[in-house]
């Protein structure tokens, strides 16, 4: 894989370089409440401009369904990246039509623009090959050579990701050369103990990844709303809890697996529960209860870790060399049940070892509970890239830059 330093040991000035970026950022009405994605991109888009490369950044927002729709502009997110680089960044109010082209072609040397949603245009996620083919023809249009620098998109096979690097020169910018070179300490030459702390709403979205760690991680420490799969399979009274009953065989055979394998797979010991969801807007008081994990109440819903499972999995957490957190372990918008979280990254940021924090929701805690993003190792951009390249995937983008 070609890096962005290679490309501009060529020189860049005067071209137009096609930059790949993740702007998926969260929008609340126009204003922008996380632009963690949009700092990730700086680097490589300062780089390319101070060389004299005619920059245009391409992203997607969200999920419109292949046709312009207000709520998903880019237009927040190019006005953001203007006022992290200190200069102004042209807009283009479409993708490959009589906007993207005519600001293209204004730019000068140092210059950079931000084109719309790439989702805006059907072919840009389209499964018919000759539909985002074409849509990537007219996008090669636009440019003289291609960095891929949006990580949180290199697991889909779309237009932008896939395609359009295998028309133009292709370089991995600074973001993927750091994401790839920070996988491959999860998955190469594992220093030990490595210790994996899983959490999120769904058992189901992190399957495969514990059926990979399972032969490579040494302890796995379960949290969030998945736990209560965990704990129904052992034959605990999980409540209202969050609960994928179909996925309690899959459980039960990943907690034998564990046990045979050696792998210390850590469940909680106690949690927050109340009997009704937290309102997020209001965050109004939830007065939770601390419960055993076995002891839940029929008629309540776990909605964080307990105190003895945030000390227990600090304890688990301590002596890593290599840790890799991917979710929330509780619904951590609300004050009352954000403190497992806190208490998972506050033992990351306290670990000897090399703390990898995956991404996506893992990431917007982080940011959200105020904690020092330069403490830990590495913030992952891409949650769901992330897991996909633990699990052993072939991801799209990555394999469209190797080629």
């Amino acid at each position: 894989m070609k890096t962005i330093d290679e490309l501009l040991s060529e020189g860049v000035a005067g071209k137009r370089v096609f930059v790949r970026a993740d702007l998926n950022v969260p929008l609340d009405g126009t204003t922008i409440t996380d632009d963690g994605r949009i700092r990730a991109v700086l680097p490589t888009v300062k780089a390319l401009a101070e060389a004299g490369a005619r920059v245009v950044v391409a992203s997607h927002l969200g999920r419109p369904k292949g046709a312009p729709d207000p709520a998903f502009s880019l237009a927040p997110a190019a006005a953001r990246l203007g006022e992290l680089l200190g200069a102004d960044v042209a807009f283009a109010t479409d993708t490959v039509g009589e906007s993207a082209t005519s600001t293209v072609a204004g730019l000068t040397d140092g210059q950079v623009a931000v084109i719309e949603n790439l989702r805006f245009n059907a072919g840009e996620t389209s499964k018919d090959d000759a539909e985002r083919a074409a849509f990537a023809d007219q996008l090669a249009a636009l440019a003289d050579v291609y960095v891929g620098d949006g990580f949180g998109a290199v697991h889909r096979k779309h237009a932008s990701v896939f395609d359009l690097p295998k028309r133009l020169p292709h370089y991995a910018g600074h973001l993927i050369a750091t994401e790839v070179g920070v996988l491959k300490k999860l998955t190469e030459d594992v220093k030990r103990p490595y210790v994996v702390a899983l959490g999120g709403a769904k058992v189901s979205d992190k399957l495969a990844v514990i059926d990979q760690l399972l032969g490579k991680a040494d302890r796995l420490l379960i949290g969030g709303g998945m736990a209560y799969t965990f704990l129904k399979a052992k034959g605990y009274e999980v409540g209202r809890s969050l609960l994928q009953e179909d996925q309690i065989p899959v459980v039960t055979e990943y907690m034998e697996r564990a046990e045979k394998q050696g792998v210390e797979l850590v469940l909680p010991v106690d949690a927050l529960v109340a009997p009704d969801f937290p309102d997020l807007r209001t965050k109004a008081p939830a007065n939770p209860t601390a419960v055993a994990a076995d002891a839940i109440p029929a008629d309540q819903e776990g909605l964080d870790i307990g105190p003895e499972t945030r000390k227990l999995y600090a304890s688990k957490l301590a002596d890593a060399a290599t840790v890799f957190w991917n979710g929330p372990m509780g619904v951590f918008e609300h004050p009352d049940y954000a403190e497992g979280t806190k208490a998972v990254a506050q033992a990351l940021l306290d670990s000897p070892g090399f703390t990898v924090v995956g991404g996506g929701d893992s990431a917007a805690a982080v940011r959200t509970l105020g904690f020092d993003e330069q403490a830990f190792g590495h913030i992952s951009t891409g949650g769901g890239a992330s897991l996909e390249y633990l699990e052993g995937k072939t991801l799209p983008g990555l394999a469209a830059l190797e080629d």
